[in-house]
């Protein structure tokens, strides 16, 4: 359950961070700066669960890429 709840706010906060940069709005980087942290702890929650699991780690993967991408839109 709580892996799936987190995957859930990384969803959430993904797309709230896309809505605030699609407006233009000033707090983007603030948004962003949460995605990260976020999008950091879902990819070390999958990384953990992945085992051999290839979707797991894709999601691990995938996770730490949004997670960069993030911090770069939060500097």
């Amino acid at each position: 359950v709580d892996h799936q709840r987190l995957l859930a706010d990384c969803a959430q906060i993904c797309a709230t961070s896309a809505d605030f940069m699609i407006r233009g709005s000033n707090l983007h980087n603030r948004t962003c700066a949460v995605c990260a942290e976020i999008c950091e702890a879902c990819a070390q929650d999958c990384g953990s669960m992945a085992g051999d699991d290839q979707k797991m780690m894709e999601c691990a993967d995938m996770c730490r890429k949004c997670a960069e991408s993030c911090r770069q839109m939060a500097a």
